[in-house]
């Protein structure tokens, strides 16, 4: 008879009391756990609102010119504009990008359109204030600093210079619904080092504006390697505490089925961290091939810092057999779900195989 380690991950499954238990006390616990977040949550949709309201003001009809030919932004990083010039001749042409008392100006470079009139483009590469230490240190130098926008809405406008010097400052429109087609990516996705999201959105009155948005406490999976005696599972703190906070979190693998917890230890550098599936606790929690979540700390562990739209497809990865340290053989299967989310399914074989 084979004997399994007396750990906490190995205990039997709970009993049906236990388990009868388990969601009550869940339900006791959540509405403490997430009234805080959800407020939070609430308090920024309210604000974005009110923002997106007041860029909108002052957009009468004559305020605004017609949606341009091209206006997208790609990456949380690279604004592209084309757009018809409003008037024949122009001695100059910038794009203003502002928020409150805050203005940068993106210089529009003159071109000719299909129809041989002219058209103002301009790629500029917009920077989240979070990843302001990064960008100092890829910039080499750059020939005009990138705009560093903070969380919230900053309005579009195109200001020209005519040909009788008067400058007039008018906001682009944007059309409703105007969506591109579906692809293998999303149209926007989050700044892969900070996870802040920054897209083009329609405020009141139709004007174009970029929103930016911070990410949310995540735990994103970096990669995970397998070996022949163990997986190890590597990632990245994003949008977390302080790291003396983060030294204290606790991880563990949480068995979809049921809830019951196998213990993970963790290993620590700076914002990242690293661990060895517990799969001699998994398989020998009980029989059966189950699948198994994991959390850092609260947060969920998964790659959800990509503009991919279908993961399992993007990142297929088959199943493995791990011999461990005590004889036992495993399968296990290591993937991403639909949602983001990293999983392990496993299963004991080493009777099928002796």
């Amino acid at each position: 008879m084979q004997h399994h380690p007396t750990t906490p991950a190995a205990t039997p499954a709970p009993t049906a009391p236990a388990r009868a238990a388990r969601p009550a006390a869940r339900a006791a616990r959540a509405p403490r756990a997430l009234r805080p977040r959800r407020l939070t949550a609430l308090a920024r949709t309210a604000r974005f609102r009110l923002e997106r309201a007041t860029a909108g003001r002052g957009t009468g009809p004559d305020a605004l010119l017609p949606p341009p030919a091209h206006l997208s932004l790609r990456d949380s990083r690279t604004l592209n504009l084309a757009l018809a010039a409003p008037e024949p001749d122009l001695r100059a042409a910038e794009l203003l990008i502002t928020r409150g008392h805050r203005r940068f100006r993106v210089p529009l470079a003159v071109e000719r359109d299909t129809d041989g009139g002219p058209l103002l483009t301009a790629t500029a590469t917009l920077r989240d204030v979070l990843d302001g230490a990064h960008a100092a240190r890829d910039t080499h130098p750059a020939p005009a600093p990138a705009p560093l926008l903070s969380e919230g809405v900053w309005r579009l406008t195109l200001a020209t210079t005519g040909a009788d010097g008067r400058v007039r400052r008018r906001g682009l429109a944007l059309a409703d619904g105007a969506a591109p087609p579906p692809g293998p990516t999303a149209p926007h996705a989050p700044n892969p080092r900070t996870g802040t999201l920054i897209r083009v959105v329609r405020c009141r009155g139709g004007r174009a504006a970029v929103q930016v948005t911070r990410s949310r406490p995540r735990a994103e999976l970096v990669r995970f390697v397998p070996r022949g005696d163990g997986i190890t599972v590597y990632g990245r703190v994003v949008a977390g505490p302080r790291e003396r906070d983060r030294v204290r979190w606790a991880a563990r693998a949480v068995r979809r089925r049921d809830g019951l917890v196998a213990p993970v230890r963790l290993a620590w550098d700076g914002d990242r961290f690293s661990f060895a599936l517990p799969l001699d606790a998994m398989a020998g929690a009980g029989p059966g091939q189950w699948v198994w979540d994991f959390r850092v700390g609260e947060l969920g562990l998964g790659r959800r810092l990509t503009d991919v739209r279908d993961l399992p497809s993007a990142f297929p990865t088959p199943f493995r057999l791990v011999a461990l340290p005590g004889g036992r053989l495993v399968r296990a299967h290591p993937h991403l779900t639909a949602s983001g989310a990293f999983a392990v399914t496993c299963l004991d074989i080493t009777k099928e195989t002796s």
